[in-house]
């Protein structure tokens, strides 16, 4: 028997087969972009302090410049 000759109706058949298919779920947006938002205020919050904090002092300064030589 040639697929021609069929009795089912393939139309049909493509039908019932996308119905019979999982539906797909669709991401939300909201929760990225709370993410995004979270992640680039943290790193504008931290380049601020980084700017704004003091500088660390790495070297320690001799006693004769801190005033109290004759000690």
């Amino acid at each position: 028997m040639d697929l021609a000759d069929s009795t089912l109706d393939t139309a049909a058949l493509a039908y019932a087969r996308a119905l019979l298919r999982k539906p797909m779920r669709r991401q939300k947006m909201g929760p990225v972009l709370a993410a995004a938002a979270f992640a680039a205020l943290s790193a504008v919050t931290f380049a601020a302090v980084m700017v704004m904090a003091p500088p660390a002092v790495v070297q320690h300064l001799p006693s004769d410049r801190l005033g109290d030589a004759g000690r």
